[in-house]
Formats: C-alpha cells, structure tokens, sequence
C-alpha cells in the first residue's frame, strides 16, 4: 500500500503521517505547496508522482466562522477540490478516502447522527463540506467518505490549544455547555483511517471519538487531566454569538464502521489523555 495525503499540512496530515511512520506505511503527504487541490492538474500530477495506490484527501477550509466571509475560498477547497481529488483518483482507478464533517447536519436531531440523515449545514462551512461529498460521489462513485467531528490534535490551533493558551492567561474561562459532539484525537482518527485504506468499501462512515460531551465538560476534562485550571463557568451558544450557527448535536453514531471494518476510535477523554501527555509531557 502505497497512501497519498493532499492537505499534509493539517491536523489529520500530520497525524497520518506520524502513524504511518510508526505502523510502516509508504506514505506522501503533500500540502497546499506541492499540491493545491483547487489545482486538478497538480492534484493528478502529484498522484502520479507518488505512484499511490490510495489518496486520502485531508484538504478542507475549516475556518468555520472566517468561511462566512470567504465563501468563494471556502467552496474552492471544500467542494471543488474535493471534486478534483476524487475525479484524479478514479482516472488512476486507485480508492480514495474522502473526510468529511459533522457539520453537514444542523444538529436538531436528539439522538446520535447515523450516516443515512438527512443534511441540512447551517453555514457556508458546513455547505461546502456537504456539497464536496457530492462532488465527490459524483466524480468517484466509488469513494469512502468519512465524516468526523470535533477534531484536535498536536498540530495546528484546536479547541484544547486554545483552552490551555487561555488558560495560562485567565483566572476564569465562559464555555458553551449546550453544543454536544464527540472530541476526536488526530491520531486515533489517523489511526482508523489507515486500517481502513488497506481495504476501503465504498459508501459514507462517521468515524470520531467514542461518548459524547459538552464544550464545556471538554474544557472541565483537559484541566482535570492536566491537574490544575481556571474556574470554568458554563454557558449557553446564545452568550457567545459567533458568525456562524453551530449544530447544538454534532454527536455522530460510529457503529458502521465497526460493522464493516471492526475499526473503533478509543474513548474520548482516553485519546484527550494521550494528547496532552504528548503535548504537555509527563505531569
């Protein structure tokens, strides 16, 4: 097996390939300098190039709030480029695995997201990332999407970046505690991703961590793991306006992955754990 990473430059491409290096995996990683994926002819040079017998398209605008003001930048990525990975992948008829995000749903749905609900984004992120799978199914019909939610890792800004930096720098923090989702560490999506593209079935998968919590009980759990914090006080998604609407349930249900791949991400706070030990070392 040979992989192919377009947005090596990420979270998840980075995570890709840490673990590939660890598990032995020949893995390319090419970010947005070597491989545009806006860029079709640099999309299919590139997998050319690395002689791939996998692509794994981790490219994505994920600046959700930015991306309700750069919806041109945002659809060029999310869904154009999702287009030209898939359809430079299936030119070279090699499977290709697309990630996808909880925020195609707009979160009224009370219980766990299974993969067949309908979509309805709430924002131009969410929007662009929905109309990317459909690019993509379009243009290889027999593609692997997979959805996740909640995403952070050693790499690049992320939810648990951001509550250590504020932290540090205030003696109380005001967390969304009416937004529910399932936290998934990079390297345990990375690590289900790479068992799954020695033999990718077709179709859609939601792959995160496994549980489910709050904004704000996620802050509560990194300075419990960490040993001290802030006080944290919990609030609700109307105290903090932001330009984009997030779903209030972002909780996708796994267990069709498990079907099919026996690929189960580790509990939440159990990949939480092993981030800051990474991140912040040894307590």
């Amino acid at each position: 097996m040979r992989v192919a990473v377009f947005g090596g430059a990420g979270q998840v491409g980075h995570a890709l390939a840490r673990v590939a290096a660890r598990r032995g995996i020949a893995l390319t990683v090419f970010d947005r300098a070597h491989a545009d994926v806006t860029d079709i002819g640099a999309v299919a040079a590139a997998l050319a190039h690395a002689r791939a017998t996998v692509a794994i398209n981790a490219a994505a605008y994920t600046a959700v709030d930015k991306a309700e003001s750069d919806a041109e930048r945002a659809e060029a990525v999310n869904r154009n480029g999702a287009g030209h990975v898939a359809a430079a992948a299936q030119a070279l008829d090699i499977p290709l695995i697309h990630i996808s995000t909880d925020y195609v749903f707009d979160g009224t749905k009370q219980e766990a997201y299974v993969e067949d609900d309908a979509i309805a984004p709430l924002g131009v992120y969410g929007r662009t990332k929905a109309d990317g799978e459909t690019e993509v199914r379009k243009a290889h019909p027999r593609a692997l999407i997979a959805r996740t939610a909640w995403v952070y890792g050693l790499e690049g800004a992320n939810f648990v970046k951001t509550m250590l930096r504020l932290g540090s720098e205030r003696e109380c923090l005001r967390v969304v505690n009416d937004q529910r989702g399932n936290p998934t560490f990079a390297d345990d999506l990375a690590e289900a991703l790479l068992t799954i593209a020695v033999r990718p079935e077709p179709g859609t998968y939601h792959l995160a961590g496994q549980g489910q919590t709050t904004w704000y009980n996620f802050a509560k759990a990194i300075f419990a793991a960490k040993g001290h914090g802030p006080r944290i006080d919990p609030i609700t998604t109307a105290d903090y306006p932001t330009p984009a609407r997030r779903p209030a349930n972002s909780v996708l249900d796994c267990s069709k992955a498990k079907r099919t791949f026996a690929v189960e991400l580790p509990p939440w706070n159990d990949g939480l754990s092993r981030m800051l030990h990474a991140h912040l070392g040894p307590r």
